[in-house]
């Protein structure tokens, strides 16, 4: 699941600076698209943010997913050894 939150993030990412990038291109080469660079400079900080958020909850989720697997076998280990002791 993890997986996944690592692919949003890097989406996000990736959407972040092509409108970073959007923010310094002349309103001339982009007709139809809205001029004002701080509206483009501000959905590239809510896109880094969220890239960000998304990449933290991928780790933790990650983190807590080895916890979960390693303590499962840490109880099959025990298990193995009062059956054989």
């Amino acid at each position: 699941m993890s997986r996944n939150f690592y692919g949003l993030a890097a989406t996000l990412g990736i959407l972040a600076i092509l409108s970073a990038g959007m923010a310094f291109v002349p309103s001339s080469f982009q007709p139809g698209l809205p001029a004002n660079g701080t509206l483009w400079k501000t959905l590239s900080l809510m896109l880094l943010v969220g890239s960000l958020a998304s990449a933290l909850v991928g780790m933790l989720t990650h983190l807590f997913e080895q916890v979960d697997r390693r303590g499962e076998e840490r109880r099959i280990a025990e298990r193995a050894r009062r059956r054989r002791g």
